[in-house]
């Protein structure tokens, strides 16, 4: 049975995630705000100084980092320590916690998924803070699936607009999920489940010869013009 670790496992994608691996998998999952009492859940804050990670097995076969958050203003209003903070939370965090278990993957030949947005590569109004973090996300993913080969794959899942409590303000009334929903090809948002699909397969067998991809689950919205 695979060890698969889930940062920020208890709501949206991480918890859709969880929740299709369990049977199948040992699901270790961290939370922050949203607390989960089950036994294999853990505390984790990515942004305090030191990343208790103790819990990990030895071999770790998987790991998500689902930790993101969604800040939409145009640019003359955002400050500088606002995009430092989407940094700190979206890709430092990131990179602190591959660190801290690279060891443990190394030893699982695991596979890492890590998540940006279709904003990165289309180009929306208001959403340079977001695409500021995510970019280096997609960076990431490349660079360090060419250093990690061929031991440890890493791919990136770029989604577009998702109903999860992230996008809660987005979303916040039927006539929004409509509307938002029209804008894509396939006429709905995307759910938790859909992203969710495309991230158990990364780290599946069945993916075992995909590394260094950004793979886009958005409804249509980055390729097709409705």
């Amino acid at each position: 049975m695979k060890n698969i670790l889930i940062i920020g496992a208890s709501s949206g994608i991480g918890k859709a995630l969880a929740d299709k691996l369990a049977g199948s998998s040992n699901v270790l999952g961290t939370y922050n705000s949203t607390e989960v009492t089950e036994s294999n859940y853990y505390h984790l804050d990515v942004m305090s100084e030191e990343l208790d990670l103790a819990f990990v097995p030895e071999e770790l076969h998987g790991l998500v980092y689902c930790p993101g958050s969604i800040n939409l203003k145009p640019f003359h209003r955002i400050k500088p320590e606002d995009f430092a903070a989407d940094l700190q939370l979206q890709t430092i965090g990131a990179i602190r916690v591959i660190q801290s278990v690279l060891p443990n993957l190394k030893a699982g030949q695991g596979s890492i998924v890590l998540f940006s947005t279709v904003a990165v590569q289309q180009g929306f109004n208001f959403h340079s803070q977001v695409a500021t973090s995510k970019g280096a996300i997609e960076g990431l993913t490349r660079a360090l699936a060419a250093e990690f080969a061929p031991i440890i794959r890493v791919n990136c899942i770029a989604p577009s607009l998702t109903d999860t409590p992230l996008a809660g303000r987005l979303l916040s009334t039927e006539e929004k999920k409509t509307a938002n929903g029209e804008r894509h090809p396939l006429k709905r948002i995307g759910t938790a489940e859909d992203i969710a699909n495309a991230a158990r397969f990364l780290l599946s067998d069945d993916s075992s010869w995909v590394t260094g991809q950004v793979i886009k689950i958005d409804g249509g919205i980055s390729t097709i013009k409705s």
